[in-house]
């Protein structure tokens, strides 16, 4: 039941989630918090089971932070990908695995540009333009494949966004809440209204 969408424009990435918490069919809490700021220009969105997604989560940033912490380096987009993909594949091949979903968000400083990564609970990783986890995956990356260009600008990306959101209220059986959007880009993480 639970939602993530990410897109990459020419100077940032817009992500988005909703702000739900489910177990089975029944509604638990409104307002979760299904992000993780890694580190200043890094964050990460995760869905999956409730236990693992949290855990995993607050594993991922705690050692990023950690690394930065004994390093002095922030880490880029890319090495936080492969650091949560090698994780999750280690996990895979454990006896009680993590059952997450993923998107990280990122804007690397050195080359400045954006970037977002797609993982899978079996440790798939893509470096994708868009992307959707959760059942509005299924009405929404054909909106994301139609509308979606590589100098989309920030007003347009939530543009596309809110006509994401607006195809999930009008089409889904279930009442989806409000949605959380965040934007990365040079200046860091914001939070934005759709």
């Amino acid at each position: 039941m639970e939602t993530l969408f990410g897109i990459t424009g020419k100077d940032f990435v817009i992500t988005a989630y909703d702000s739900k918490a489910v177990a089975s069919i029944t509604l638990m809490k409104i307002g979760e918090n299904k992000s993780r700021e890694l580190n200043p220009h890094t964050l990460m969105l995760f869905s999956g089971e409730p236990g693992d997604g949290v855990h995993f989560s607050e594993y991922i940033e705690r050692n990023i932070k950690l690394y930065g912490i004994r390093n002095g380096i922030e880490l880029s987009p890319r090495a936080v990908a492969s650091f949560a993909r090698r994780e999750l594949a280690d996990s895979l091949r454990s006896r009680k695995p993590y059952s997450v979903n993923l998107l990280i968000a990122g804007f690397d400083v050195k080359t400045n540009k954006p970037s977002l990564y797609w993982l899978d609970h079996l440790a798939s990783l893509a470096d994708v333009p868009f992307a959707a986890h959760g059942y509005g995956a299924y009405y929404c990356l054909s909106l994301l494949d139609r509308y979606h260009r590589e100098d989309i600008t920030e007003e347009e990306g939530i543009k596309l966004l809110q006509k994401c959101v607006g195809e999930l209220r009008s089409r889904m059986i279930l009442n989806m809440p409000d949605f959380v959007a965040k934007v990365v880009n040079k200046d860091g993480i914001r939070l934005v209204q759709l």
